[in-house]
């Protein structure tokens, strides 16, 4: 390219349109293919009315390395403005599991017609895959990888890698395999460039591989890579019969949906699967409006378990004073308990089998933390009344007693239920981050109440009540 296209020290975004306003496609072609990856991805996200123009004047290889990346609603926008034949190139080179990951994102008349342009053979592949459960393994495993078999040498092993090489997603580990396909062991490319040429496979295996069923959850597979040092890990059938491989980049994908998803459901609602500014004001009312209904109802419970109270707080018109006190100590306990746990289980420090030691330890953290905020009310109640004598009535005593009890009671409470409802979803088949810190905190509301007027009917008895 001339010299004023070098953009050494001039801002990409204006070297773009400079060479746009020049109406020249080799120019553009050339200017493209110069630039980083992600320069051209900050180009399709500055420019979105060029996106579609920007991938096609790339090389398809370079193409498909961008589209890749862009976000789901991005792919489809392009993907519309696209030529079919470009289409056709892109789609037929991306990896299978990410081509599967962006077709099953789309209405079913779309995939038909996007899949008459795939080759007969990536065809093949990508109906396999998309036949599998939508987060099971089967939909982010690729097929390219490196296999041979055990009674390879490793001259044979090489010399298959550099003939077919190419056209595989990963060359860091090749898997051996028998005669029916069964998957026999893995190893590293490193340690087979270490052995002599006529050195045998079967000779060099340590028979310590890890593996993932196709039907295993993507979450499930998350926590795999992260308790071995991977890049990859095979994927088998019930029968061991090796059928793809899961790389480290999928599951990093995985687990960033996952956290989203996660932060989405705690903060009580359903998650939203686009960005926030892309989802339409109907989509993002469905989106909130059932778990709102839900919390909402929960907190009529509240109001009816005041209700039953209504005596006792006309006769002791005080106890009022620190409803809110109670409710709020209780549903943040609960709040940090559940959110604790479903990070702890997210990320495999525990797991449903702990319930026990985890039951047990939340006890004594509510008890300690409960204390401490019991001896706060406790002394903030006694304090006051030195100030103002009389503000908390005739039994300021028995009012902070009351006070403290309860800040325990409650505060124990909210931590065993509030750690104990994710592993309880978790054990019934649901998604922990569903027991949300409102809806652990709209729990607590109501058992706090119970709690807090069946402490005040038995100190007070017989003064206040």
């Amino acid at each position: 390219m001339s010299d004023e296209l070098k953009i050494e020290e001039v801002n990409l975004s204006e070297t773009f349109l400079e060479v746009l306003a020049k109406n020249d496609e080799t120019l553009l072609r050339e200017f493209l293919d110069e630039q980083n990856i992600s320069d051209v991805v900050e180009l399709v996200n500055e420019f979105p009315e060029q996106e579609a123009s920007i991938i096609d004047h790339m090389t398809v290889h370079r193409a498909v390395s961008v589209f890749k990346i862009l976000d789901i609603n991005q792919q489809k926008d392009i993907i519309k403005e696209l030529p079919a034949r470009k289409t056709a190139k892109i789609l037929n080179e991306l990896p299978p599991d990410d081509r599967t990951d962006f077709l099953e994102e789309l209405p079913k008349a779309a995939i038909r017609d996007l899949i008459k342009l795939l080759d007969p053979e990536e065809r093949k592949i990508t109906l396999s895959l998309l036949g599998y459960p939508e987060d099971s393994v089967g939909r982010l495993m690729t097929p390219d990888y490196v296999y041979v078999y055990e009674y390879y040498t490793v001259a044979q092993v090489l010399a298959n890698i550099r003939k077919y090489g190419k056209k595989y997603e990963t060359i860091d580990v090749i898997y051996i395999i028998d005669q029916n396909g069964c998957l026999i062991d893995d190893i590293r490319i490193r340690d087979v460039l270490i052995e002599q040429p006529e050195a045998i496979i079967k000779d060099i295996l340590d028979g310590r591989y890890v593996a993932l069923n196709v039907y295993d959850d993507q979450e499930h597979a998350s926590q795999v890579f992260k308790m071995n040092n991977r890049t990859a890990i095979p994927v088998v059938d019930d029968n061991n019969v090796l059928l793809g491989i899961v790389t480290i980049d999928d599951i990093l994908w995985v687990a960033n949906e996952e956290f989203s998803e996660d932060m989405q459901k705690m903060g009580g609602t359903e998650a939203l699967n686009e960005p926030y500014l892309d989802i339409s004001l109907s989509k993002l009312f469905k989106k909130r409006i059932t778990w709102l209904v839900i919390l909402f109802f929960g907190e009529m419970f509240t109001a009816t378990a005041m209700g039953y109270f209504e005596g006792e707080i006309q006769k002791a018109v005080v106890l009022a004073l620190f409803i809110p006190l109670i409710l709020s100590s209780g549903g943040n306990s609960g709040s940090q308990a559940s959110t604790l746990i479903i990070q702890a289980m997210s990320v495999g420090e525990i797991t449903i089998e702990d319930w026990w030691k985890i039951l047990r330890r939340e006890i004594s953290s509510g008890l300690l933390l409960g204390s401490v905020l019991g001896l706060i009310g406790f002394f903030r109640i006694m304090i006051w009344h030195y100030i103002k004598p009389g503000y908390y009535g005739l039994h300021p005593i028995l009012v902070a007693i009351t006070i403290g009890f309860t800040l325990l009671g409650v505060v124990i409470w909210g931590t065993v239920a509030g750690s104990m409802l994710p592993i309880v979803l978790k054990k019934l088949g649901a998604d922990p981050a569903a027991s949300s810190a409102p809806f652990v905190a709209t729990l607590v509301d109501v058992t706090a109440l119970v709690i807090y007027f069946t402490v005040a009917m038995t100190i007070l008895k017989g003064t206040l009540l």
